[in-house]
């Protein structure tokens, strides 16, 4: 007696021993999704970082997210010090 848990990848749960396993069929679909999902939980490690080359990245823009990440923080600094500076004068008016 099999219990199915993912028919589509045809495994099949032996409750008696507890295991899931295969009816008849390989896991290379599995083990192939798996290790991309390995390619990409590294990539988002690596994203931390901010250096080297990533999956869905061109060609030769390996220090791209630290210069995106400078240029963001200085605009929404200059938009919050401007917002800071109008509220001042207004206060003094």
């Amino acid at each position: 007696m099999y219990i199915q848990v993912l028919p589509e990848y045809g495994l099949v749960c032996d409750p008696m021993i507890g295991l899931v396993t295969t009816a008849g069929e390989s896991l290379a679909p599995i083990i192939e999704k798996v290790g991309d999902l390995e390619a990409i939980a590294d990539d988002l490690v690596n994203m931390l970082s901010g250096e080297g080359n990533f999956l869905a990245s061109f060609p030769n823009r390996e220090n791209a997210l630290p210069k995106a990440g400078a240029a963001t923080a200085f605009w929404y600094g200059l938009a919050v010090g401007l917002l800071i500076a109008g509220v001042y004068v207004f206060h003094l008016l």
